[in-house]
């Protein structure tokens, strides 16, 4: 029967390169470069809430930290520290190969960007992981949802809307070919956070956000934080062959507007960046959209390919809300 700290031990402690103190203290210390600012950002992933119980725990140990990543590439900053609280219960806590590959996924990809663990709480009840994540960015030039101005593109990075049709797929609402539930599912699980994109728009945007509950929901919140307007326009909105097989069905649009688990960036740059972004997206081979214009106003109108006004079902994921 392992303690709470046997696995801490076991599982989670690794050598301290970057932070003062690490694990094993009653907090870590950390020390940071002149002229840099702070980032910090916090995500809590609950079993049955945010993904299914039996879900492969290497794809999990991946997601709980990408999904924290999104967020520093959202502002343009560098990940450096995360922290890890972690709710298991009794069945997991004792499971070696669990705990393993659990492990095993969550520093490989914080190795892959160096990202160090540098402290947490793990304790007993229904399973359920909070992270926190601490980067740096220089100081005044952080990426904000509150920067978008009139006249501005709109732009995403990479495809939107396979991660919602694979878990629409897991909820029986569509049927997918096992080719096609290959790749939703490795979307949906194993998302790419898009920290060096988001690290090179610093200058470069005006705004961002990172696409996590849905297209609309997320661009809605720059919307409102600049006090400006949009129009989009669907027939731009960069989607895979998958996805556009099942377009224009009313649960495609859905995930391709609303789905969320995109953790894409949606940024604002002006016109006279267009260039620079077009070079950019080729500098680091990303797929880079401009889907629409930030206009005078107050809210956001979608077209369709008709310049049709389009009603999506649901604007996003909400956490306190039954679609």
């Amino acid at each position: 029967m392992y303690s709470e700290f046997d696995i801490i031990q076991r599982y989670f402690t690794r050598p301290s390169s970057n932070a003062v103190l690490g694990i094993g203290d009653d907090a870590a210390l950390i020390n940071t470069t002149a002229q840099m600012e702070l980032a910090v950002s916090a995500d809590s992933l609950v079993s049955g809430q945010h993904f299914f119980p039996d879900t492969d725990p290497y794809q999990l140990g991946h997601k709980v930290l990408a999904v924290n990543l999104s967020d520093m590439a959202a502002m343009g900053a560098k990940p450096r520290w995360v922290t890890l609280a972690l709710t298991l219960p009794k069945d997991l806590s004792n499971n070696q190969d669990w705990l393993n590959a659990f492990a095993d996924g969550f520093f490989n990809l914080a190795q892959a960007h160096q990202v160090e663990l540098i402290g947490g709480d793990t304790t007993a009840g229904p399973l359920n992981i909070c992270v926190q994540i601490i980067g740096e960015v220089e100081s005044g030039k952080a990426l904000r949802r509150s920067g978008a101005k009139p006249g501005d593109d709109i732009w995403i990075s990479g495809h939107l809307g396979d991660a919602a049709l694979g878990l629409a797929h897991l909820q029986q609402q569509i049927q997918l070919k096992p080719e096609e539930i290959e790749q939703c599912m490795a979307v949906l699980l194993r998302p790419v956070a898009r920290v060096d994109l988001g690290r090179q728009l610093i200058n470069l945007a005006h705004s961002a956000i990172d696409i996590s509950d849905g297209l609309i929901a997320d661009l809605e919140h720059i919307l409102n934080s600049s006090k400006v307007a949009a129009t989009i326009q669907i027939d731009t909105l960069a989607c895979s062959k998958i996805l556009k097989k099942y377009l224009p069905q009313p649960l495609a649009i859905n995930c391709l507007l609303a789905g969320g688990d995109d953790y894409e960036l949606c940024f604002t740059a002006a016109e006279t960046k267009r260039i620079k972004i077009e070079q950019l997206a080729l500098k680091l081979s990303i797929p880079l959209t401009c889907i629409g214009k930030i206009t005078p106003g107050k809210g956001l109108l979608v077209l369709d390919k008709n310049l049709a006004t389009i009603t999506p079902e649901t604007k996003g994921y909400d956490h306190f809300y039954t679609r």
